[in-house]
C-alpha cells in the first residue's frame, strides 16, 4: 500500500505542475506573440520496489514523472492593430531585443518610441536593427516599416530590422516579459517577411487550454479520492491485525 501511495503521490505532482502550465497560458492568451507550454509527461520505472517480495517484473514500480514542459513555437494569429509602430512577423523569425543581459528575443511586435526617440518593446527595452538602436528625432513622421524590415520615415532610410532563427527553437529558453533567451548561435532569415499595422498575437486557444484544465482537475480529483481510499484501506488492515489474539 505503500507503494500505491507513492505512486499516486507522483501522478499528482505531475497534474500540479500540469494545472500550473495550463494556468499560465490562460493568464497570457491576450499577450502578443506568447507561445504556449505543454507538460511531458512519462513513465518511469523504478528497478526494485521497496516493502515487497515479488520476483521478477513484480519488482518494477511505475511512476509518473514530468520530465519537461515544451513550448509549441507554432504561430499566433495575426491582427490588424492600426498602430503604425506595430509589425508581425510572418513566417520564421525572432525579433531582437537589447537588454542589462545582453540580447534577448521575441514575437511581439508591439513597438513605442521613448521619451529619448529610441524604438522599444512594451517593456522599454530597445529594439535592435542591424547597426543597433533605432533612434527618430522629433521632426521625423510617416514611419514606414518595409517586408524586409526596412524603417524610413519623411527624411529617408533609419535602418532595418534585425530577423534572426535559429537551428532549434526548443532550446530557447522565457526569460519573463514574453523574451527568450540562448546559448546557441542566430543566423539571420534571408527574406523576412514582416507586416506593418499588424501584431501577432497568442498562439493560446483559450477553448482548448480551458477543455484541459477541467480533465486535470477531475482527474486529480480522481487521484486524491484512490489515495484516501488506500490510506482507509491501511488503517482498516492495521486495526484489524492490532484485534487478532496474540
Amino acid at each position: 500500500m505503500e507503494n500505491a501511495l507513492r505512486i499516486g503521490l507522483s501522478r499528482q505532482i505531475a497534474l500540479q505542475t500540469q494545472m500550473n502550465v495550463i494556468a499560465n497560458n490562460l493568464a497570457n492568451v491576450n499577450t502578443a506573440g506568447f507561445k504556449r507550454d505543454n507538460v511531458h509527461l512519462e513513465e518511469f520505472r523504478m528497478k526494485v520496489a521497496e516493502m515487497t517480495e515479488m520476483d521478477g517484473r513484480g519488482k518494477q514500480l511505475s511512476y509518473v514523472h514530468d520530465r519537461a514542459v515544451l513550448k509549441n513555437m507554432s504561430p499566433g494569429p495575426i491582427r490588424h492593430s492600426g498602430n503604425e509602430l506595430d509589425v508581425a512577423i510572418s513566417g520564421e523569425g525572432w525579433f531582437v531585443i537589447g537588454g542589462p543581459d545582453g540580447e534577448r528575443y521575441s514575437r511581439n511586435g508591439e513597438f513605442k518610441i521613448n521619451n529619448n526617440g529610441a524604438l522599444v518593446d512594451n517593456q522599454g527595452l530597445p529594439v535592435l536593427g542591424e547597426a543597433g538602436e533605432i533612434v527618430f528625432d522629433s521632426r521625423e513622421t510617416k514611419i514606414t516599416i518595409a517586408r524586409d524590415g526596412t524603417i524610413s520615415t519623411n527624411e529617408g532610410i533609419k535602418g532595418k530590422l534585425r530577423v534572426i532563427t535559429f537551428d532549434n527553437e526548443q532550446q530557447l529558453k522565457k526569460e519573463g516579459f514574453n523574451l527568450f533567451s540562448t546559448e546557441q548561435p542566430s543566423r539571420p532569415v534571408e527574406a523576412p517577411n514582416l507586416m506593418q499595422h499588424m501584431v501577432e498575437q497568442s498562439n493560446v486557444k483559450p477553448v482548448l487550454e480551458l477543455t484541459r484544465m477541467i480533465e486535470t482537475v477531475r482527474a486529480y480529483t480522481n487521484q486524491a479520492s484512490m489515495m484516501k481510499r488506500t490510506e482507509e484501506l491501511k488503517s482498516d488492515a492495521i486495526n484489524k491485525l492490532a484485534q487478532m489474539p496474540g
